[in-house]
């Protein structure tokens, strides 16, 4: 069963006299099965981050759908879109987005606290996705005292802790060293065997080669996908640099 649906999708900018119009989505269509792990790849300026931006709810498109479980995002009014987002997605970004005045565990609660619920209910979600994360004995520290995979931890509790429909990660590896990445990587695929959905923006081979599914997005339009099946990550790797060749040398689309 499809939790995301994008139908058609466009999205064109313009400067604000109209003079100049850039199409950074021209017709996207594609669907994310519940429990997938997606990872979207493209150069830059192909349309990936806007891309994200619309499904994350932050901008709306030109023209096109997205349905998040069967609900058109079009339709969220503008007074409901932060709490609709609270309710339904899980964000994971580059540079962390941790509140340096807070702890680990205080910017875990922050969702949770915007939402209104009870320090008990908060502190009852928070305590087996801290000991799965492995940050049980980090919630106290804060940001500026923790290393940046430790902070990256604490930022997927914090998507994880309101249990969303959708956990949206923007170049999550991108800010951590190869260990950190590596150990990021292997908590997302743990994540994703739980049955949370995961979609994911990244430039990293690495990274993409983790997911159950690569879509390839160039000139605003959906390029080309692969499927894992029964690939190795090292076989998917391989795939995956052979397609963004194809890309990067003017490949023809498929």
């Amino acid at each position: 069963m499809s939790i995301l649906e994008v139908k058609n999708l466009r999205k064109v900018y313009a400067s604000r006299l109209g003079g100049n119009r850039v199409e950074a989505l021209r017709d996207v269509s594609f669907t994310v099965e519940r429990g997938e792990y997606v990872a979207i790849m493209g150069e830059s300026g192909s349309g990936k981050t806007t891309l994200l931006n619309i499904l994350a709810a932050l901008d709306k498109p030109t023209g096109g759908t997205v349905l998040l479980d069967g609900k058109d995002l079009k339709e969220v009014r503008e007074a409901a879109v932060a709490s609709f987002r609270r309710d339904n997605l899980g964000f994971v970004f580059q540079d962390f987005n941790l509140l340096d005045t807070f702890t680990l565990e205080d910017n875990i609660y922050l969702p949770l606290v915007l939402a209104g619920k009870r320090y008990e209910e908060m502190r009852g979600r928070l305590t087996p996705i801290a000991a799965r994360l492995e940050i049980s004995d980090l919630l106290k520290k804060y940001p500026y005292e923790v290393s940046g995979g430790q902070k990256q931890r604490a930022a997927v509790a914090r998507a994880m802790i309101t249990d969303p429909k959708l956990l949206l990660a923007d170049e999550p590896t991108g800010a951590l060293d190869s260990r950190a990445s590596d150990e990021l990587l292997r908590l997302f695929a743990e994540i994703n065997a739980r049955g949370q959905t995961i979609v994911m923006v990244t430039h990293s081979v690495k990274a993409a080669s983790s997911a159950g599914r690569v879509l390839f997005i160039k000139d605003g339009e959906v390029f080309h996908q692969l499927y894992r099946g029964n690939d190795t990550d090292e076989l998917l790797y391989q795939k995956i640099s052979d397609t963004l060749t194809l890309i990067a040398t003017g490949g023809r689309r498929q």
